[in-house]
């Protein structure tokens, strides 16, 4: 029974078993090698829509590390300044006080020159007067953030736009090839729609976690600029020494 299949089998001619590797070799061309997948040439299949995703995506690295670098030196503290303005408003050395106010220059600094500035007035005046600094210097360090936000949320939103025109030019290409349609003709749609996905999303969760880090780095110096505040107000009420 073997010694049968096997005869049949060397009786078929070779290229009808395997036709095309036969037709190949005879042609003496070697196989198509597919195109290598990289980050460049995925980006230039997704689209028209990869465009305002790449230029959100540096506007947020750029707006992530400008504030990263303010917010950081906002939040470095000294730690003898309040001991120093301390001394000096027991010692009646106001204008002293000021200059070091402004010779440090942070937000905490500039909070407690604004409540030099009104002493002598009520104690409710120089916190009100404070407060409105600090809500200032907040939403300096604030600025840009609403982009990261925007960005966080729009990006996916333009990948899924992109899938959806991806996923109607490969329809509409199918349907204009009819009957010759096939993989080849659904390629560049597919890839449109799959690759703006991917990048939207990337970009949105890059920018969602940027936009979470900074706020919680503008919490911490918020409770910073409480703490000041709070220690300032107490020195008003200490007696004199």
């Amino acid at each position: 029974m073997i010694s049968t299949i096997l005869t049949l089998l060397l009786q078929v001619p070779v290229d009808t078993i395997m036709p095309d590797t036969v037709a190949v070799a005879e042609a003496g061309v070697a196989p198509a090698v597919p195109e290598e997948l990289n980050l460049w040439s995925l980006m230039l299949k997704g689209g028209f829509f990869m465009i305002p995703l790449l230029l959100l995506s540096i506007l947020s690295i750029y707006i992530f590390v400008e504030r990263l670098l303010v917010i950081r030196k906002a939040g470095k503290e000294d730690k003898t300044f309040m001991e120093r303005i301390k001394d000096y408003i027991h010692d009646g050395e106001i204008d002293a006080a000021m200059k070091l106010c402004k010779k440090t220059d942070t937000p905490a600094a500039r909070l407690i020159a604004k409540g030099i500035s009104r002493l002598g007035r009520p104690m409710n005046d120089v916190l009100v007067a404070i407060e409105n600094i600090g809500n200032i210097e907040i939403a300096h360090l604030e600025k840009g953030f609403p982009w990261l936000a925007t960005t966080a949320a729009g990006a996916p939103m333009i990948g899924f736009l992109g899938t959806v025109t991806g996923m109607v030019n490969a329809f509409y290409n199918m349907a204009s090839a009819g009957n010759n349609a096939d993989i080849t003709t659904l390629s560049s749609g597919i890839y449109e729609a799959l690759v703006t996905t991917i990048a939207g999303l990337v970009v949105g969760v890059i920018a969602l976690f940027a936009y979470n880090y900074l706020v919680a780095r503008v919490d911490g110096v918020m409770n910073q600029l409480e703490t000041k505040t709070m220690e300032f107000m107490d020195l008003l009420n200490e007696p004199a020494e």
